[in-house]
Order: structure tokens, then sequence, then C-alpha cells
């Protein structure tokens, strides 16, 4: 992973304090502006405050698990300038989750290989600031 501008973000969202914290460690590593919440309600929270960027989300929390988190973004507003990867420990399907399936950009099974999630970021910034370059030239047109 290349170290990345400091405009990159990324909001964590797990109930599990130790990962929270290793996994916004390695982050701010790579200059990563890292925000972090231990469930929906506190990522919807940090959304209404005007988060954009990549969101790491858990599937399974307390209070809001992440599939009720991506309903309440679509709901909300927040799903357009945001990219998800969702983290799971389970098999998901359902009709709970093809409401949703189309919204996530990355789907990771926990355990996983810390590799794979960093390359997922990198992928996904690089995505974003492709769409904001083309979005400043067009502006600038």
């Amino acid at each position: 992973m290349s170290n990345k501008p400091t405009d990159n973000k990324i909001l964590i969202v797990d109930d599990d304090l130790d990962l929270l914290n290793i996994l916004q460690a390695l982050f701010e590593k790579y200059n990563y502006n890292v925000v972090t919440a231990v469930d929906g309600k506190e990522c919807l929270k940090e959304l209404e405050k005007g988060f954009e960027g990549i969101i790491i989300l858990d599937v399974m929390m307390p209070v809001m698990d992440g599939l009720e988190t991506i309903k309440n973004m679509i709901n909300e507003g927040f799903i357009e300038f945001n990219k998800i990867i969702l983290l799971t420990a389970k098999k998901i399907q359902g009709k709970e989750f093809d409401d949703v399936y189309h919204y996530i950009d990355k789907y990771i099974h926990k355990p996983f290989d810390i590799d794979e999630l960093i390359k997922a970021v990198d992928e996904l910034s690089k995505i974003e600031r492709r769409k904001n370059v083309s979005l400043n030239y067009t502006n600038e047109i």
C-alpha cells in the first residue's frame, strides 16, 4: 500500500474494540484519516456530520447491525459518496441481503487476511480519487 493523501477517509465500524484499534493504527500509518464507531447508530452519526469515504463495516453488531446500517444509509441519502467494505463471520443470504448487496463494494469474510483488506481499501481509494478527478475536471470546463 502506498502512502495516501490525508483527504482519504476511512470509517471503521465494529463492536470488537481490539480490532477497531488495530485497524485504526494500521490505516493511520498509511496516512488515512480514520474515524471509528462501535455500531451502526454511531456510524450514522458520523455520516450526519458529513463523513464521506470508505466504510469498513462489520455485519454482526449490537444496537444496529451492518445490513440495517446500509438500509439506513440508503434511506438517508448517505450511500452515494461512500464505498462499503462489509466484514462478516457468517454467510449472509436472503431478502435482507438482497436489498443491500449491490451497495457493497467488497465483501470480506472473518477471519480475514489483513493484506486482503489493505488491498481492498487501496483499490477503493483509487476509484474515489478517479471519481473526484473527473468531477473536478468537469467542473472546470
